[in-house]
């Protein structure tokens, strides 16, 4: 495989991502600076933490559920991918979306 079409994609992540950030920082500075209320801006990050949290869940759980169906794949003992190999990762993607979203819901 040719790695060498990873690099635009990667570079463009990370521009993405780079702006992503300023931006963000930028919005939170001018909403401090402009005397808004210390309960809405309270709020706003409490609001922002509490995504990174629920990203953070939903993501240890789909990856979680990720390494259940390679285990599976291996316990299988397939080697090539086909379209058993394809559904077994697809489910556990769909399962570790399913069980993040019940775990989301009961944290809250």
């Amino acid at each position: 495989m040719d790695f060498a079409i990873l690099i635009p994609i990667a570079l463009f992540v990370c521009v993405y991502l780079s702006i992503k950030a300023v931006v963000d920082a930028r919005t939170r500075r001018q909403m401090v600076a402009a005397n808004g209320s210390e309960d809405m801006l309270r709020s706003i990050l409490d609001g922002e933490e509490s995504r990174r949290r629920q990203a953070s869940l939903r993501w240890g759980t789909i990856l979680v559920a990720l390494a259940l169906g390679f285990a599976g794949i291996e316990a299988l003992g397939w080697t090539e991918v086909s379209p058993g190999v394809v559904a077994l990762l697809l489910g556990a993607t769909g399962i570790g979306n399913l069980v993040a979203f019940a775990l989301a819901r009961r944290v809250r």
